[in-house]
């Protein structure tokens, strides 16, 4: 069931939102918490209710364990259990994730044909995993511990944010469910998370599918070893860029929002990632829960920066390189965390010469947002590309090795008609056919554009939403204030209104979020 369907919007989300309220509301608390468990329950199985019974074995597995790590004393005796914890999680990750792309790889190294194309990845199965690797390692150390079932069932399976995330610490939302006024109505957080919502799914209908149209042609031809032109390339590369970041942006207002409808306050995952004027400033506003996870589970456990520069810059990189493992298993998302690491080792490295609070030009703050932002862009290539190919043919093209190819110019403007001459004379195609990818129409770039001013100028919807504290911060000092933001009002309300009803109208298709495949 996605976030972006009618049945969930006036069906499933008002009816667990009724029967949560109404049961919570004659004081019978331990009924409304399983009320909610059977509707995320029910929200996962809608997906394959096979797979039920593995979400349900993995909460019964790590509770188990979670309760046994906080009551044993002994330390080895801990420590035992924690890496049979961790270590079970891994492998039913690594069996349903990696299995195929192993047995891929040690075929075409030996020779073998083992086949396991038949096993289907469950979906969330990336996230509620690793939510629950948290949870035994803060137990472990005893930061956290868990007496009712109940309330770590809605700890795992809540399902505003089972799917994509954010990745929730225990001690984040286990305090939350344990007050009593969650289970009454509040006018406030049904009006800030509907607000929530509604920016989150216009963003998802409107912007991300709008663009979509110019990003999937571009890379399918790559894949199919299309040489792109330089304009093409571009094109479906900015237009990829720009519909994963509305995508990803519009899941997390849209589960935040959610969330809120029910009293509940997630953790910030989205910040204006775009914004960012370096790598490391990126990844404090990109998949912030991730990161937060990356970095406190495994880069600090490899040693982070305490044992050497050298060694510092090598656990970034063995950190992103199983962070892009994380998002899928193939060669081109283990290229995409070995650039990123690259990125970061070079970004700390330069910090280490020219500390960045020095820097007060305004020009080379931009250049260093350019520079950011280009970094990324190109990266995004065999994040999307399917195939290793298919990312050296977007980049080929987008180095110009394939040549330019453009609209024509004369019918977006007669006076460009001079420069169209010019472009012709030096090569270039006007108006052409690269095999079976058509060259981008004119309004693609206007799309880049706009939704790039957007990104760039527009408040983000923490920050309009300031006023009600949306969500917590993973990080200190996030958010900064905006000059316009949203209150209760009949204006709001209206102009929310408007908002709502014209991302519902765009619901005409099927158009699962982007991050579900991880």
């Amino acid at each position: 069931m996605l976030f972006n369907s009618y049945i969930f919007i006036f069906l499933f989300l008002p009816i667990s939102l009724l029967g949560f309220f109404l049961i919570g509301k004659q004081g019978h608390h331990r009924i409304a918490t399983s009320w909610l468990v059977a509707c995320s329950l029910f929200f996962y199985g809608w997906w394959n209710p096979s797979y039920l019974g593995l979400i349900i074995a993995s909460v019964l597995f790590n509770y188990a364990v979670g309760i046994s790590l906080s009551s044993e004393k002994k330390r080895t005796s801990r420590k035992k259990l924690l890496t049979f914890g961790v270590g079970a999680n891994l492998a039913l990750l690594g069996y349903y994730k990696y299995a195929g792309f192993f047995v891929d790889n040690l075929n075409l190294v030996l020779g073998y044909d083992l086949n396991f194309n038949n096993i289907v990845l469950p979906l969330a199965i990336s996230f509620f995993t690793f939510q629950q690797i948290a949870y035994l390692v803060d137990a472990y150390k005893g930061e956290t511990r868990e007496y009712s079932f109940l309330h770590y069932c809605l700890f795992v399976t809540f399902f505003p944010q089972l799917i994509a995330g954010p990745i929730v610490h225990h001690k984040e939302m286990l305090p939350q469910f344990a007050r009593d006024s969650i289970y009454q109505y509040s006018a406030k957080h049904l009006a800030v998370g509907i607000t929530i919502f509604a920016l989150g799914l216009f963003k998802k209908v409107v912007l991300a599918d709008g663009i979509s149209v110019y990003a999937t042609p571009a890379f399918q031809a790559a894949d199919q070893g299309v040489a792109l032109t330089l304009f093409e390339a571009w094109g479906g590369v900015l237009a990829y860029t720009l519909q994963l970041y509305f995508d990803f942006s519009g899941y997390s207002d849209m589960a935040i929002g959610i969330a809120r409808m029910f009293g509940v306050r997630l953790p910030l995952n989205f910040n204006s990632p775009y914004k960012a004027a370096n790598i490391i400033e990126f990844w404090r506003r990109w998949h912030m829960t991730l990161s937060r996870f990356l970095k406190d589970y495994l880069y600090i456990p490899l040693g982070g920066n305490k044992k050497g520069s050298v060694r510092k810059q090598l656990n970034l990189i063995i950190t992103m390189v199983l962070g892009g493992l994380w998002h899928g298993a193939g060669w081109n998302f283990v290229l995409w965390g070995t650039l990123h690491g690259f990125y970061l080792a070079v970004n700390h490295l330069w910090r280490m010469m020219i500390p960045i609070e020095k820097i007060k030009n305004p020009v080379i703050n931009v250049a260093n947002w350019f520079i950011t932002f280009l970094a990324v862009v190109v990266a995004w290539v065999p994040f999307r590309a399917e195939t290793l190919g298919g990312a050296k043919y977007i980049w080929m093209g987008m180095l110009g090795v394939n040549g330019i190819t453009i609209g024509n110019l004369q019918e977006v403007n007669p006076y460009l008609w001079q420069i169209q001459k010019m472009l012709t004379e030096h090569g270039v195609i006007v108006n052409g056919y690269i095999k079976q990818y058509k060259v981008p129409d004119d309004y693609m770039f206007m799309w880049i554009l706009t939704l790039i001013v957007i990104v760039l100028l527009v408040p983000n919807t923490q920050q309009f939403m300031g006023r009600y504290r949306p969500a917590f911060e993973v990080y200190k000092d996030e958010i900064s204030p905006a000059k316009w933001y949203w209150r209760v009002s009949q204006t709001w309300a209206v102009v929310v209104s408007v908002i709502m009803t014209a991302a519902i109208l765009n619901l005409s298709r099927v158009s699962e979020f982007l991050y579900f495949q991880f």
